[in-house]
């Protein structure tokens, strides 16, 4: 399923009431309807009822604390969700992008940024859904199938759920498959931003996407780290 970032589908996930309010204000003026919960437990609910485009989700919630609910929500929707982590907290970004984050804001922030990370993700949806010309084109490297234009994973036949950030870092990786790709094209691509050395969020966004594809057929690595320069999806070599 492709998720749509627009009307009224942004949920943002947040005890701190003041905040929630700015960005219901804030998104609000840039064209978005946002809903806000300040429970866990509640926000579980609704992110799972499938009404939501996209969830700001914060660490730190009564009920459920946003890795739990990041959890549960990744057992049945690959909904894009932006975690809110505080300053200074490495692990919780990661922690978070290893759940399934699709990215991180670290609080506080200006919600210019959150704009501008809830653009990227739009942006990245909206390639995701393929243009007319590209619709029956099937990225295809050894057993691993992307379809292009239903946005399917298949890896030896069986379906692979992937989140889009996954999905566009596979898609990317795979057209250049054989050739090194830097870690700042990937960023641009995948993130929509540009490479920073302190930000890890490409190279969590790899370590999933490996995890979840499993080794190459020969049980060799599909996705090579290539130091001081970036990944490259290895081919396999005829049989």
């Amino acid at each position: 399923m492709v998720f749509r970032v627009n009307g009224a589908d942004i949920l943002v996930i947040d005890d701190d009431v003041e905040l929630c309010d700015l960005l219901i204000e804030y998104l609000g003026a840039e064209g978005f309807e946002v809903q806000a919960v300040h429970d866990g437990r509640e926000g579980l609910a609704r992110a799972t009822a499938g009404e939501h485009g996209l969830i700001v989700l914060d660490v730190m919630l009564p009920g459920h604390n946003g890795f739990e609910v990041l959890r549960r929500l990744r057992e049945v929707s690959q909904v894009p969700v932006v975690m809110l982590t505080a300053r200074g907290q490495d692990v919780d970004r990661i922690v978070g992008l290893e759940m399934g984050a699709d990215d991180y804001l670290a609080k506080p922030f200006n919600p210019r940024e959150l704009v501008a990370r809830i653009r990227a993700i739009q942006r990245r949806l909206e390639r995701l859904e393929g243009a007319p010309a590209t619709a029956g084109e099937v990225l295809h490297v050894g057993d691993v199938e992307l379809h292009v234009a239903s946005r399917t994973v298949l890896r030896n036949g069986e379906e692979v759920a992937l989140t889009s950030a996954e999905l566009t870092l596979l898609e990317v990786l795979l057209r250049a498959a054989g050739t090194v790709v830097s870690r700042e094209d990937l960023s641009t691509s995948v993130l929509g931003r540009r490479f920073s050395p302190y930000d890890r969020s490409i190279d969590v966004h790899v370590s999933n996407l490996r995890k979840k594809l499993g080794p190459a057929p020969s049980g060799r690595e599909r996705i090579k780290t290539v130091r001081g320069h970036g990944y490259l999806y290895a081919l396999e070599a005829p049989r």
